[in-house]
């Protein structure tokens, strides 16, 4: 059970910042994965006020507040195009509706979850979280660093030419995936994220020169396995290791067809 002691609104980055310097303060977020943990909160910091629900979009990028919820970017037309759908597919699974609807993204990738969809995706896409206090950092950067106490407070997101897809393995629908892969593929080569190991998501090169001739259903096994040779698997409940490493070549096999479709 979730027990807090005391809430407070947050009216400025800088109070939120001072607040959660605390170890047993914590940032609810969308407080959905919060209220399943068994643990006691001095202080829940409630980032609401602070305007940070809004996606801006620029001439050259997408500036997304860490309060932006699942759904409002399920049904962005601007990240929809930009991802040629991926966006939408990555987060249409997670539980349902009314959840989307509390969930943030700031919530999913400040938690840097294993079985993170969002993670997963972002990080072919080439994003950069904006920490109060730390600045601007890569995702890819962020994502293999220890937590810090720190407040994220927007994503960016750079437009860049090419084709994304997303792709994921779950035991029953609206479940947390078993595994996740997203495939960008640019004019200066092919980005692969692999994600729900059960680790969190990471970027894995493959053999690029596999896909020299361009993306076939032949070139494209080939890139899958060689992605699933470079990426270390593990078990839990949800999958074995081995059941992953043969999941994994299916997937980028799948998602790279798709971006040769889209194209």
């Amino acid at each position: 059970m979730l027990t807090i002691k005391r809430y407070v609104r947050a009216q400025s980055l800088d109070e939120a910042y001072t607040l959660c310097q605390k170890r047993a303060n914590v940032v609810l977020g969308g407080m959905l994965w919060l209220k399943t943990q068994n643990r006691t909160v001095d202080t829940a910091i409630d980032l609401s006020d602070l305007g940070l629900d809004a996606i801006e979009e620029t001439p050259d990028a997408f500036r997304i507040g860490a309060m932006v919820t699942l759904r409002q970017l399920e049904q962005h037309h601007g990240l929809d195009a930009l991802t040629c759908g991926a966006l939408a597919e990555s987060v249409r699974p997670i539980v349902g509706v009314q959840f989307r609807n509390l969930a943030t993204l700031g919530g999913s990738l400040y938690g840097r979850f294993g079985f993170s969809d969002l993670l997963t995706l972002f990080l072919v896409l080439d994003a950069a979280v904006e920490l109060h206090h730390g600045g601007t950092v890569p995702l890819a950067d962020y994502a293999a660093r220890p937590y810090e106490r720190d407040i994220l407070t927007h994503v960016v997101v750079p437009k860049q030419p090419g084709r994304v897809a997303y792709r994921a393995q779950r035991n029953i629908a609206t479940d947390i995936p078993v595994l996740t892969c997203a495939v960008a593929v640019r004019p200066d080569g092919v980005r692969c994220a692999i994600g729900a190991r059960p680790m969190k998501a990471q970027l894995y090169p493959g053999n690029a020169a596999l896909l020299a001739e361009g993306i076939t259903p032949r070139s494209a096994d080939a890139f899958g396995a060689s992605v699933a040779a470079q990426v270390p698997f593990g078990s839990n409940l949800r999958a074995g290791a081995d059941y992953r490493r043969a999941v994994c070549p299916v997937l980028v096999r799948r998602a790279l067809l798709a971006c040769k479709e889209e194209a």
